[in-house]
């Protein structure tokens, strides 16, 4: 099933509340990571839905308005720095979407987790291999959730400038790490990450 054919409302027994949730961020030097959780509704459906990595900015954008208001429900979960250098990132992610699933509004009857593992959630759930890419729900949620973050990199790049955080999103880009090592850490880095880690003469 395609993800235009609202793949995802088959599983879960037929459930009508089922909500897609997938996280982004897991990856970059700097800035939080931002989970999404979406419950599409089978009455208004959306085109286009796909893994937010697969579509251009502007059609994440696009399609994050139409979610935003085509959507049963949907709600952002994030985890901060200090989250992720105390937590490890895979515990943080998870953390990220708990609080994504618990801001929903009808509450989820039944869960579709992006990768191979599920956070603890109030209701049944189910990890989905490449979900992003083949249950709209999912992608779904991976699209509010990137759009979220990356409006939230650019505005970061105004308060950090010379780190090019609007281009590569904290991502450790060649500019990214020469930009670190010119201008240093700042406090929305992950000192937990080895380049970060290793500028503030930790070990390796």
């Amino acid at each position: 099933m395609a993800l235009g054919e609202q793949a995802g409302f088959e599983f879960g027994g037929g459930l009508r509340l089922v909500a897609g949730v997938d996280e982004v961020g897991r990856g970059p030097l700097a800035g939080p990571v931002v989970a999404g959780a979406v419950i599409l509704d089978p009455e208004r459906p959306i085109e286009g839905l796909a893994d937010s990595k697969a579509l251009s900015a502007a059609r994440r954008e696009a399609l994050a308005e139409l979610i935003e208001e085509r959507a049963l429900a949907w709600a952002l979960g994030r985890a901060e720095v200090e989250e992720i250098d105390r937590l490890n990132i895979l515990q943080a992610s998870l953390l990220a979407m708990q609080r994504a699933v618990a801001g929903l509004d009808p509450a989820a009857e039944y869960a579709l987790v992006d990768g191979n593992r599920c956070p603890a959630l109030p209701c049944p759930a189910e990890a989905v291999i490449k979900g992003d890419a083949t249950v709209a729900a999912i992608g779904a949620a991976s699209i509010i959730a990137k759009v979220s973050r990356d409006r939230e990199l650019i505005a970061l790049d105004r308060e950090y400038p010379g780190y090019g955080l609007a281009r590569h999103k904290g991502y450790p880009s060649r500019q990214h790490l020469e930009a670190l090592a010119a201008l240093g850490v700042t406090p929305i880095h992950r000192r937990s990450y080895a380049p970060v880690r290793r500028l503030l003469g930790g070990e390796d």
